[in-house]
């Protein structure tokens, strides 16, 4: 699962990314409601941790540009103001939740998890496809009620290709969810092709179906059978 953490504080921004990436999140990171409008046109995050006192503005503004772009991203606002009016605001912006700081990074990240599992699993820890079924909080895949070990690419691939279910998804979508700002390091998306096959591999080797399509020259497509 991606967020994107919208913090100018450089000192809690990276608290929050050492923190989250423990808890095997993909994290990217901006200080500006610039760049984090830039961010959210260009990408699609599971959820968004947004600062409301920023260098150039206030992240209501963000909130507004969501809205105005018709992004159902789910957002957590962190404030260091205690107003119960930017709460409120923000909430009537479409925020989904609200801490003030400091905060307890433990309820943050059961937050974040319960808006993730609201907006793309129905408000499950565990997600059913076929014979597959993943426990978000353990981070656990069971195939035929055997455990698979997946690597944290693996995990964070298998997570993206069931909330795309039924989609093609291109390679190069791929690689900007997994490794986000880093993407341009990358000559070519060909390597896709190994993740791909190793996950493929883990899931029928346990006896699971071959839910992974190559819709060739454009992408894959995970659907059930």
């Amino acid at each position: 699962m991606k967020l994107l953490i919208i913090e100018d504080e450089q000192e809690v921004q990276d608290d929050l990314i050492e923190f989250l990436k423990g808890e095997k999140f993909l994290c990217e990171a901006v200080s500006t409601a610039s760049i984090a409008k830039e961010k959210v046109y260009m990408h699609d995050y599971d959820a968004i941790i947004l600062d409301i006192g920023l260098p150039d503005g206030s992240g209501l503004e963000v909130l507004e540009y969501l809205k105005k772009i018709n992004k159902d991203t789910g957002v957590i606002i962190l404030s260091a103001r205690g107003s119960i009016d930017d709460k409120i605001s923000g909430l009537n912006l479409g925020a989904d939740d609200y801490l003030t700081k400091p905060f307890d990074f433990n309820e943050l990240n059961a937050r974040i998890k319960s808006i993730i599992r609201r907006k793309h699993f129905h408000g499950s820890n565990n997600i059913d496809f076929g014979d597959i079924v993943i426990n978000t909080d353990s981070h656990e895949v069971n195939v035929n009620n055997q455990l698979i070990i997946l690597t944290q690419k693996e995990y964070q691939l298998l997570l993206f290709l069931i909330s795309n279910e039924n989609r093609v998804i291109t390679k190069e979508s791929i690689v900007e969810h997994l490794w986000g700002d880093d993407t341009d390091m990358f000559d070519s998306f060909d390597f896709i092709y190994s993740h791909i096959k190793n996950l493929r591999k883990k899931i029928v080797n346990a006896g699971g179906n071959d839910y992974l399509s190559t819709i060739y020259g454009v992408g894959y497509k995970f659907q059930r059978t």
